[in-house]
């Protein structure tokens, strides 16, 4: 029986044009009703999520892929990691000898020198959600302490592959790779990229799905798990059920347990949970209308 449902959100949930979908919406409000948790599992900071969290009635986040886990009930920190400053440093030496943009994610802000990629893109749809800070060096900011960092993105049109590799010699952080290329283009930015979401040691996805489980006493046979990137693997490894969107990328599917017959645009996550939670019939009657 499932008893907690884990979901990423972009790509899953919201399409690329920050809509949801009428199924999905639907399957929500029926995981409500019948009173079984959603956790929203994001690389979002919470800064940025809560708003569309609170509209979805998800119970708990896991937000900076793993950095934060929040009671949405409450507001209450569960979890909580942060980039040290000598981390901080380790990353820039390799950051600069490549002149590549980064920007930074704080609980509250968006540090960056210039908006481009990303934090561009978290500026053109969250306005009002975070406070955009432009400074002369993140560097520079995580040295004057002003706010604790929970996260560096590194951007590029370029391949980011050799960066990584260097990154993860150098230092001893969680490094995920993704693209947006091809299908998976920003159509926010109308641009194409690749970025590295440099986040602590163990802040995955996975890891903080397994404590809030523990949290929850809830056990591994009893979650189901839904996504689309890469930085969602690691929740399937937690899950008795894994569910791949049909857009997801070809190495989130071979992880999965099930693909998806459908895209976040028709309903992927409906159909999730439609198929893998036993609803009552009146419920399955209606969603089918």
């Amino acid at each position: 029986m499932i008893k907690l449902i884990a979901s990423d959100l972009d790509g899953t949930i919201i399409d690329g044009s920050n809509s949801i979908s009428k199924d999905n919406l639907k399957a929500i409000d029926s995981l409500r009703k019948e009173n079984i948790p959603l956790v929203i599992c994001t690389g979002k900071t919470y800064a940025l999520s809560k708003d569309v969290c609170k509209n979805l009635h998800a119970r708990f986040g896991i937000f900076g892929n793993g950095s934060q886990i929040v009671d949405l009930s409450t507001g209450n920190e569960i979890l909580s990691k942060y980039l040290s400053l000598s981390e901080i440093k380790a990353c820039y030496s390799i950051i600069q000898k490549y002149d590549l943009h980064v920007h930074a994610y704080t609980e509250t802000s968006i540090i960056t020198p210039k908006l481009l990629y990303m934090d561009l893109r978290n500026s053109i749809l969250f306005p009002d959600k975070v406070n955009i800070k432009i400074v002369d060096s993140v560097l520079d900011y995580a040295k004057a302490e002003k706010e604790p960092i929970l996260k560096l993105i590194v951007s590029s049109t370029s391949s980011l592959l050799k960066v990584k590799e260097e990154l993860e010699k150098a230092t001893n952080l969680n490094i995920i790779h993704i693209t947006k290329t091809g299908i998976y283009k920003d159509n926010v930015i109308n641009k194409e990229y690749e970025y590295l979401d440099i986040s602590p040691l163990n802040a995955t996805k996975g890891n903080a799905l397994q404590v809030l489980s523990n949290y929850l006493d809830v056990q591994k046979d009893d979650i189901l798990s839904i996504g689309d990137n890469i930085n969602d693997i690691d929740m399937f490894k937690v899950s008795n059920i894994s569910v791949a969107v049909n857009n997801a990328c070809d190495q989130v599917k071979l992880n999965a347990n099930y693909v998806a017959k459908n895209s976040v645009e028709n309903g992927a996550f409906a159909e999730a949970i439609y198929k893998f939670i036993p609803f009552n019939t009146n419920i399955n009657d209606e969603l089918k209308k």
